[in-house]
């Protein structure tokens, strides 16, 4: 694989033009103002799977109106939503961009600086890996990986290129969210005990008949290291989350963010706990074949535990020796409320965590210094990791033992051929 340039392409522009022998009339646009960067100072991006979430949330919402950002080019396996992508940036920019059925044609573009990833999760390793390769920087969807040994992979491969790598697990970038795990690692609550994170159920849904693809999607494509499947409406889009062969469910789905905020107030960013254990349901007569419902306990090395429920009002709660504190995007509550009050202020020497206020600005000024994102890739793979640990808890049925330093399961030779999949030919990492 070739080394990523240690020179980019931002930069290399710039020099060029310091360099420059003749003197050069140059626009006064070239020089970019507060609110409208140079061309040479914009990111331009590669929008890779532009469904509802990445052509509505991220192209829509959050690249296209971003002065900072050129969109340059959309792919999409769904000739429907990739034409839908490229009018809307048409319309916002008036510029045609390209339109790509495959990821690969798109990395290979040498004037993309980096892509946004909003794939369903079974293609997130893929496309991240290929993207780094070609030099890229990531901003990927959550939950980050299929599997444990994908996000391994992952993570070697973004530290091998220097890759700028943010996940998409936004509450790090939410003020009540990191005001909570301040106070938990300052001890406002005292010694912590306990973490409760609940994040959804599932039901049942019905099996809709097998059919033919529509002339719009490639659903060899879509399926690409997954199992081959007969096709179904309920398969793809967001109902892929329900179905193992591509995702996790629940667990893997809200999992992602709020035991990635159970991890950040934990501490426990690089590591992970020593031990789990769960029980779930299925919904046997369904098509779903991941746990509707689920309870999923986590011991840290410190005593520490950690309770993931599928039922009950979706947030996390801390609790302490002396209080608790429970936050999800509408609040935050606490056992003391002079501790989230606007009047509150941390003792100058307290811990303070990374602060972002934007999760897509925090990833486009980190291009720009060659920091690592709030939510770096190994944070992402760290949090999924605990997502993947409670379902391969309960689909063993049985205590299990974690070594987070050395990412596997301790003298379990059944559990450890669970941390990753077989990919379906031609497709690997």
């Amino acid at each position: 694989m070739t080394e990523r340039p240690s020179t980019t392409r931002r930069q290399f522009l710039k020099t060029s033009a310091a360099a420059a022998a003749a003197p050069t009339i140059v626009p006064a646009t070239a020089f970019g103002k507060r609110n409208h960067p140079a061309p040479s100072d914009r990111v331009v991006v590669g929008s890779i799977g532009v469904g509802d979430l990445g052509r509505r949330h991220h192209l829509r919402n959050r690249l296209l109106p971003n002065k900072r950002i050129e969109v340059a080019a959309v792919c999409d396996v769904d000739r429907n939503h990739r034409n839908m992508a490229a009018q809307i940036a048409y319309e916002r920019t008036g510029r045609q961009v390209g339109i790509y059925r495959d990821f690969r044609d798109l990395c290979d573009r040498k004037d993309i600086d980096a892509v946004l990833i909003a794939t369903p999760d079974h293609w997130h390793a893929l496309t991240a890996i290929c993207a780094m390769e070609a030099g890229k920087d990531v901003y990927c969807e959550k939950p980050l990986t299929l599997t444990i040994d994908e996000g391994k992979k992952m993570v070697e491969t973004a530290r091998r290129y220097g890759t700028v790598f943010q996940t998409g697990s936004q509450q790090r970038s939410n003020r009540r969210f990191r005001h909570a795990c301040e106070l938990v690692r300052n001890k406002m609550i005292g010694d912590l005990v306990r973490v409760d994170t609940h994040i959804g159920t599932i039901g049942s849904g019905d099996w809709q008949p097998v059919t033919t693809p529509p002339p719009e999607l490639d659903w060899n494509f879509w399926l690409g290291p997954a199992p081959y499947a007969d096709y179904a409406p309920n398969r793809v889009h967001y109902q892929f989350r329900w179905f193992s062969d591509y995702s996790g469910g629940k667990m893997t789905d809200w999992g992602a963010h709020h035991n990635d905020i159970a991890q950040w107030g934990i501490g426990a960013d690089g590591s992970g706990p020593v031990k789990v254990e769960g029980t779930g349901t299925f919904h046997e007569n369904g098509p779903h074949d991941v746990p509707g419902d689920f309870d999923v306990k986590y011991t840290y090395a410190n005593g520490v535990e950690l309770h993931c429920h599928g039922a009950g009002e979706n947030g996390a709660k801390f609790t302490g020796t002396d209080g608790w504190v429970f936050v999800n995007r509408g609040k935050i509550e606490c056992s003391n409320p002079e501790l989230i009050s606007d009047e509150f202020e941390f003792a100058s020497d307290a811990v303070r965590l990374y602060e972002s206020h934007d999760h897509h600005e925090n990833w486009l000024d980190c291009i720009a210094s060659r920091e690592r994102c709030i939510c770096d890739v190994e944070i992402g793979h760290r949090s999924c990791t605990i997502c993947h640990l409670g379902n391969i808890a309960i689909k063993l049925g049985r205590e299990l033992h974690w070594d987070p330093k050395a990412e596997m399961f301790e003298g379990d030779e059944q559990a450890n051929g669970m941390v990753r999949k077989p990919m379906r030919a031609p497709w690997h990492v």
